[in-house]
């Protein structure tokens, strides 16, 4: 991994700001979420100067959250698909979304909707623990070893 922050530094999402801090990153994986693979797709999706995009997808690649596979040897053509990381990082997304409708709202929005049903998504966040909503009990913040 390819952190600019200390590894030792406690906090997670520092750690992961390190490498995902800027919205390219995450609108990548939002893109790579919908389907999307290859290199064309993402520049022609997001408008990014293909440079910036180069080196997003190597970052992310290198964090784990993308793999990188050929799918073309002449010409030589590689696409990108997401890793066990970059899938468990939809709930992030939808989290993102959520505050984003709530927050930064009006005029025409994407909808989430269940595949099966039809029915719109309703994001939350809760402590797979005491089943509370994140945001409703006080927190405390401790340092602790990663595997406890």
């Amino acid at each position: 991994m390819n952190s600019k922050i200390n590894a030792k530094n406690p906090c997670p999402i520092a750690r992961t700001l390190d490498f995902m801090g800027d919205a390219w990153s995450i609108l990548i994986l939002r893109d790579a979420h919908a389907g999307f693979t290859r290199f064309e797709q993402f520049r022609k999706s997001l408008g990014i100067a293909p440079t910036i995009l180069t080196k997003r997808l190597a970052t992310l690649t290198d964090e784990g959250m993308l793999e990188k596979r050929a799918y073309s040897e002449h010409p030589p053509r590689d696409e990108y698909v997401l890793t066990a990381a970059g899938r468990d990082f939809l709930p992030v997304l939808f989290i993102i979304g959520a505050w984003g409708r709530q927050y930064r709202g009006g005029g025409k929005l994407v909808r989430l909707l269940d595949a099966e049903t039809g029915v719109e998504i309703k994001v939350v966040a809760i402590d797979e623990v005491t089943g509370a909503k994140i945001g409703t009990r006080q927190i405390k913040i401790v340092t602790s070893d990663s595997d406890t």
